[in-house]
């Protein structure tokens, strides 16, 4: 059996020193080479595969096949140097990804979303015009929320209009131009900020108890309201200061700015205006 777990080792080197950073696949590895140990299995056989590969019992199928596809990559590079190695073939547990199609918010849907932003109660307002500047970005720009979440103050050039978008999907970095409108906006709700928070604890650009509900706040499970079945999700209410208020897992670009353009890539001439309602705030 050492020979085997040698061989795992051997494996993860060569993959590592092509790139790869298999911390999640070293570890399920390990894992199961401690299985085929606790089976007094030599060598790797199809039905132990898919036995481990079934644990644990109550996973989803596409949690089975990931498993099973980390062991079959190992499978195939073992079968070189041992032919005893039976390899489980792909399909063996069939599983395909469904991603669901995003709801859409129409321009309305957007008017009515930033209205109820704005009628937010708070003791200093700041509340309110925190998630109806949020909002009004996300419409406008296509960002992610965590994007818009993880903007610090250095990261919102107001007098370019350029915003610099740091630490996102695989981490990479991006700038986003905005339209005047919108840059007008976050200076305004940057005045406002700065005058209830003049010395910040933190460099984040949104107000404090936005950014902290909303990294610590909202899971979202599907809506069975969901207009189309889409994946429109009704999330928890967050707790403390912000209870009673709801965000939605969709994407708040209007409908006229979704026909296929990608996430960060129109130009700051195409993008749109800022919302009638928001602009109204500036």
């Amino acid at each position: 059996m050492n020979q085997l777990r040698d061989a795992l080792e051997e494996y993860l080197a060569v993959r590592r020193s092509l790139g790869f950073g298999l911390r999640i696949p070293a570890s399920l590895l390990h894992n199961f080479v401690s299985f085929l140990e606790a089976n007094e299995a030599t060598y790797i056989t199809r039905a132990l595969a898919i036995r481990w590969a079934e644990q644990p019992r109550d996973a989803q199928l596409a949690t089975w096949a990931g498993r099973l596809g980390v062991v079959r990559r190992f499978a195939r590079w073992r079968s070189v140097t041992d032919p005893r190695t039976e390899i489980p073939p792909d399909g063996l547990l069939p599983y395909r990804y469904h991603r669901n199609p995003p709801y859409i918010y129409t321009d309305e849907e957007i008017e009515r979303l930033l209205g109820a932003a704005a009628g937010l109660p708070s003791a200093n307002g700041l509340k309110a015009r925190s998630y109806l500047t949020l909002f009004g970005l996300l419409s406008v720009t296509g960002m992610r929320v965590s994007e818009a979440l993880m903007l610090d103050r250095v990261d919102v050039d107001l007098e370019q209009g350029i915003l610099t978008i740091r630490r996102t999907k695989f981490g990479k970095s991006r700038l986003v131009p905005v339209h005047r409108s919108t840059r007008d906006a976050l200076e305004s709700y940057d005045t406002q900020r700065t005058r209830v928070f003049p010395r910040p604890e933190t460099p984040a650009f949104f107000s404090p108890s936005v950014v902290d509900a909303s990294r610590s706040g909202a899971r979202v499970t599907p809506s069975r309201n969901s207009p189309n079945g889409s994946a429109c999700a009704a999330p928890r209410r967050v707790t403390g200061a912000d209870r009673g208020f709801m965000t939605c897992a969709t994407d708040l670009r209007p409908a006229r700015y979704c026909n296929g353009t990608a996430r960060g890539s129109m130009s700051s001439t195409s993008y749109p205006s800022l919302p009638p309602i928001l602009a109204t705030f500036t």
